[in-house]
């Protein structure tokens, strides 16, 4: 049986936001290249006390710091940037979509045993989403619902495509999406830049224009692909304020109704682009203004990418100013009264039992 917990800030240790966008990693990976040589693993090179490299088939991938695993710093951190809880996530180039099956749900399983003994011992002031190993929707859905009987895990993150070669959309999906309606878990869609296309990444724009490109085309494909009408109820959040998928909206819409789709009818793009949530990363009042247009204002949570650059500085940038019951509403009670009951059950870390 699942039981159930709420997302409450008010409880927490620290009066503020709840941040549902932030990465965390453990400073220990496994070594995965013994047992699956011919595939690339990430791991972390600590390089200082508070430095480490993150690697990739070996290869340095990104520098990162002691925020990454260290719970003082984040502790402290958020209490500085008024952050009550946060909710911790993998970074995506862990997802290891194309690497081997078995591999990856290893992966998978470590980087949620490491988020589950942080919101052991801070209950109050973090959750998480889970890693999955998605190129395996059956060994996904088994390590979901694992996550699922912990405490404080929301739901997962996932990229926007598999391996370069399935969609979201896919219908080899739908059990997987189902499972996470069926256990309330939110489902943060996050792009990775190793899906981008050379092309954008020659011209350096695989941030800029790259990943909410990749997080639009996602996201219109599950539209247009009728996946969300085989799926209804699943939470799914796209990150970056859903990318660019609110410039496109009115482009959707209206290629939908050329093809012949009435303008009436319950499956335009529009209408059911309402069912996503995003976060508020967009840098911008006027994009986070169209995100709450096209997805409504009670499909908006509060998102920095703590801890890499790419978080808005100052920490409240574009927020600071809204209207106070959005600005609620983003920063807190979207998931409080919104989201409703969570599953849960154990305040243990994960085990192997737990696939049961």
């Amino acid at each position: 049986m699942y039981g159930a917990t709420t997302i409450d800030a008010h409880r927490s240790a620290c009066r503020g936001l709840v941040d549902v966008h932030t990465h965390a990693i453990d400073d220990d990976l496994p070594d995965l290249r013994r047992a699956y040589p011919h595939d690339n693993w990430p791991s972390v090179e600590r390089t200082g006390e508070t430095e480490a490299h993150l690697l990739f088939g070996g290869q340095p991938y990104r520098q990162i710091d002691h925020r990454c695993w260290s719970l003082e710093v984040r502790l402290s951190d958020m209490d500085r940037n008024g952050v009550a809880v946060q909710v911790l996530s993998p970074i995506p180039v862990t997802f290891c979509y194309r690497a081997s099956a078995a591999g990856a749900a290893e992966l998978a399983s470590v980087q949620n045993e490491f988020f589950a003994r942080i919101v052991q011992q801070h209950p109050t002031r973090f959750a998480a989403l889970g890693a999955v190993a998605l190129q395996d929707p059956d060994r996904a859905v088994d390590e979901m619902r694992r996550c699922m009987r912990n405490r404080g895990f929301l739901g997962v993150e996932i990229g926007t495509q598999v391996g370069g070669t399935t969609e979201l959309a896919d219908p080899s999906l739908d059990r997987f999406f189902a499972v996470a309606h069926e256990l309330g878990a939110l489902v943060l869609v996050h792009p990775s830049d190793q899906d981008l296309p050379p092309r954008v990444a020659g011209l350096g724009l695989g941030f800029g224009a790259g990943m909410p490109i990749e997080t639009a085309l996602a996201a219109a494909a599950l539209i247009a692909g009728g996946a969300l009408s085989r799926r209804p109820g699943v939470r799914i959040c796209l990150a970056h304020g859903g990318g660019a998928l609110p410039a496109i909206i009115g482009r959707l819409d209206k290629g939908a109704i050329i093809a012949g789709m009435p303008v009436d009818s319950p499956d335009l793009p529009s209408r059911l682009a309402a069912q996503f949530w995003c976060d508020s990363m967009t840098y911008s009042r006027r994009t986070l203004d169209a995100a709450v247009e096209v997805f409504g204002r009670d499909h908006i949570v509060f998102g920095s990418d703590y801890p890499f650059p790419a978080m808005p500085e100052p920490f409240d940038d574009i927020i600071a100013d809204l209207p106070v019951d959005l600005r609620r509403r983003i920063c807190r009670t979207n998931l409080e009264e919104d989201y409703g009951a969570l599953p849960r059950s154990r305040t243990d870390p994960l085990s192997a039992a737990g696939r049961d």
